[in-house]
């Protein structure tokens, strides 16, 4: 299990991802951070992922930014759960 990385949940909808990284990088070396937008809109959901470079620096996130409030939104913040497989949701497929 990668426990490294790590949801993020409640984003004010005008958090970026480098603000994002800033925040993380508190709590240790962060790999990566990515906000998850709309395909239609580019807005951001509301969510996203920060991957900490490692175990310890994840759980020191965690400890320090769940429950955080951070631009006006107490933050959301736990391991990552794997992606689901997506079922196949096309047109032709119903009938």
């Amino acid at each position: 299990m990668d426990s490294k990385k790590l949801y993020v949940g409640n984003l004010s909808y005008n958090s970026d991802e480098q603000s994002l990284t800033d925040l993380f990088t508190q709590a240790g070396s962060v790999v990566s951070a990515k906000i998850i937008t709309d395909k239609m809109s580019g807005r951001s959901k509301g969510f996203g992922f920060v991957e900490m470079a490692t175990e310890e620096d994840a759980k020191k996130a965690i400890e320090m930014f769940n429950n955080y409030n951070w631009q006006n939104r107490n933050l959301v913040v736990n391991v990552a759960k794997p992606q689901e497989k997506r079922t196949d949701r096309s047109f032709s497929k119903r009938y």
